[in-house]
């Protein structure tokens, strides 16, 4: 379970070796992304089969690797031209239920100003 919720959450759009771990995966965030591994925001892994998921994220005291395996069927995944998509936690949790992430409008929600 994670500690808090991450502050945003990512997608990366290109399939990746589901060998890699903690090091290969922050090291995709950090050079292909060009993002912070570290800044506590969640970022989401494919496999080339679309069977195999993992979510890697920094917590305060290290990084934690969750990993998802589907017994049939593949995941569904937005369409990008972009190295990363950011989704939203209802997206995060249709994407690991099955169902399809592609969000064609957002209704509009109240947002506070930061």
């Amino acid at each position: 379970m994670l500690v808090s919720l991450p502050k945003r959450i990512f997608l990366y759009a290109q399939s990746v070796d589901m060998r890699k771990g903690f090091d290969g995966l922050s090291g995709i965030i950090d050079q292909e992304m060009g993002a912070n591994a570290l800044s506590g925001d969640a970022y989401i892994f494919v496999g080339r089969r679309k069977d195999r998921l993992k979510l890697l994220v920094w917590e305060p005291t290290g990084f934690v690797l969750y990993y998802k395996r589907l017994e049939a069927g593949t995941f569904r995944l937005p369409d990008s031209q972009q190295s990363a998509v950011a989704l939203s936690s209802a997206e995060l949790w249709a994407l690991l239920e099955g169902l399809d992430v592609e969000v064609k409008q957002r209704r509009k929600r109240y947002k506070l100003s930061a």
